[in-house]
């Protein structure tokens, strides 16, 4: 995961990443980690945030930090992870938006259900916000 983002956050450590995944380790309060696993084997990951965008404070929750691991890609790990944070999301809120932003994957997640709210930036990089109801 920390490979993948690197590119993007370039500042950010290895020690700031295991440090955000720690801070996920809850279950009933916000931020959650979700993984897909089989045994040991870490498949995916995504997460529940009070927010992930900047700016857009106002907007909650949050799915962010989405990732398949690329040999595991193409076995509806994604959407089993959206799914989900979406039953999570519905269980923890009264009113079940969720939002998230991605620079790229604006079909896929189309074709999860997903709708365009309004274009972003994230470092210095435009994208889209997308909402679900859940």
């Amino acid at each position: 995961v920390f490979g993948h983002w690197q590119p993007i956050l370039e500042q950010e450590t290895l020690e700031a990443r295991t440090a955000k995944f720690h801070a996920h380790l809850n279950r009933d309060v916000l931020p959650i980690a979700l993984v897909a696993h089989s045994g040991s084997q870490v498949l995916g990951t995504a997460a529940l945030r009070a927010d992930d965008l900047p700016g857009r404070e106002d907007l909650a929750p949050w799915l962010g930090g989405m990732y398949v691991a690329p040999q595991f890609r193409g076995r509806s790990i994604g959407a089993a992870l959206c799914a989900a944070a979406e039953r999570k999301t519905a269980a923890l809120f009264e009113t079940p938006m969720l939002y998230l932003f991605t620079l790229d994957k604006q079909a896929w997640y189309k074709g999860l259900g997903w709708s365009l709210y309004e274009p972003c930036a994230w470092c210095g990089r435009t994208g889209d916000i997308m909402v679900k109801k859940v």
